[in-house]
């Protein structure tokens, strides 16, 4: 064998080593069980991103979080970070909490009241001796921005955002593979919100780990996350980037869950006969029970709806574009309609408008510059829905 033969088998040998051992980096977890609460997941993080669990209270996301951090033992599951398992039912792991290396960081922040900051953050460092300890609670201290003075008070003396800003750095304290936060920014304001998101964003930029986040807040939770995995009824529906989920959710639940605006009622016709991959969608009134069509769009199709379908459709803000003069009519993409309500958000203007041809139905648009410049309250106009914006969802009629 050549030496070149050699060479070429030993790189292949190391590139299959090497994709086989980012396949097991991150955070890896299995579980399905239904009692005594229910949790179905499948779900995957990298390390150094960060994956939210959103969805309403009982959608199952602090008892997913209990799973991974050993508080709660699956009936069925597996949890795996970097090849390491934490459990595995069949085989009868279950690593307790202490074993883990998990950064834990709560809502209600549970620091020791009689104890100061640094002796605080000193406590996740019992293993060390005592000067080292602190030496390393002060430095997380400092990158978590508090001063050497208010280092020394105790959280009676903290407001809530150093308070939680203490919170952060005991988790990050003992070099976490796994940091989970369970609704850690839901009691302080939204000034102060947004000097933490900052602060977790400085923090987690020197992190190569896992980081798992529970909130209710879906603009939290697009603000914060590389991924969402929406969840209802202990189940994960989808899982994806923001972007993804809410251009393309699975479902009217996850439309719902997102809190997906201009999501609308619909029956497919078909496919274009003069125009392949595109099809037919008759929009069908929110407040009537009609199966009739009031107005045919045209949009893509991806050939997995059959004629006669109802559906659900949805458009993003982003397909939707307010034009400056009125259009020749026939143009299947272009709607009548009327400012009902206008609300202006600082850079910001959310505009409420009714469809002269689809009764009953409002669209909502998110404005800014030169877009809201003298739009009124009762103002006339025309709307152009950029078809590639439509993503149309089957239904199951009752």
């Amino acid at each position: 064998m050549s030496a070149a033969s050699v060479s070429h088998d030993a790189h292949g040998a190391y590139a299959l080593a090497a994709s086989q051992a980012a396949a097991t980096q991150g955070l890896w977890v299995e579980v399905q069980q239904d009692r005594p609460m229910r949790v179905h997941a499948r779900l995957h993080c990298p390390p150094g991103e960060l994956l939210a669990l959103v969805g309403r209270s009982g959608a199952g996301k602090t008892s997913l979080l209990r799973i991974l951090a050993g508080l709660l033992r699956p009936s069925e599951g597996h949890v795996a970070v970097d090849g390491q398992v934490w459990c595995d039912t069949q085989a009868g792991i279950h690593l307790p909490p202490q074993q883990r290396r998990v950064g834990l960081m709560f809502q209600h922040y549970a620091l020791m009241p009689h104890l100061s900051a640094l002796d605080n953050v000193a406590l996740a460092l019992l293993h060390l001796p005592r000067a080292q300890r602190l030496a390393q609670a002060r430095q997380w201290l400092d990158r978590v921005q508090l001063t050497r003075e208010q280092q020394a008070r105790r959280p009676a003396a903290l407001s809530g955002g150093q308070q939680q800003r203490v919170a952060l750095a005991r988790a990050l304290a003992r070099a976490p593979r796994l940091l989970l936060l369970d609704e850690p920014f839901s009691a302080v304001d939204q000034l102060l919100r947004q000097e933490l998101y900052r602060t977790l964003a400085d923090v987690r930029a020197d992190l190569h780990i896992p980081i798992v986040l529970v909130t209710h807040d879906l603009q939290e939770a697009r603000h914060l996350a590389d991924t969402l995995a929406v969840m209802d009824g202990g189940e994960v529906l989808q899982q994806g980037s923001p972007a993804r989920l809410y251009r393309s959710p699975r479902n009217a639940r996850v439309a719902d869950l997102l809190g997906v605006q201009n999501r609308f009622q619909g029956v497919w016709l078909g496919p274009c006969e003069d125009q392949p991959g595109m099809g037919w969608l008759g929009w069908l009134p929110d407040d009537s029970d009609a199966d009739a069509p009031v107005r045919r769009l045209r949009v893509p199709d991806k050939g997995r709806i059959p004629a006669g379908q109802r559906v659900s459709w949805i458009i993003q803000a982003d397909g939707l574009h307010l034009l400056d003069a009125p259009v020749a009519p026939g143009n299947p993409s272009v709607l009548c309609a009327q400012v009902a309500e206008l609300r202006y958000l600082g850079d910001l203007s959310l505009a409420t408008l009714t469809l002269t041809e689809v009764p009953g139905t409002r669209l909502r648009l998110t404005l800014a510059g030169a877009q809201r410049t003298g739009l009124k309250q009762g103002q006339r106009l025309c709307v152009r829905l950029d078809p590639d914006w439509v993503h149309v969802m089957p239904t199951r009629r009752p």
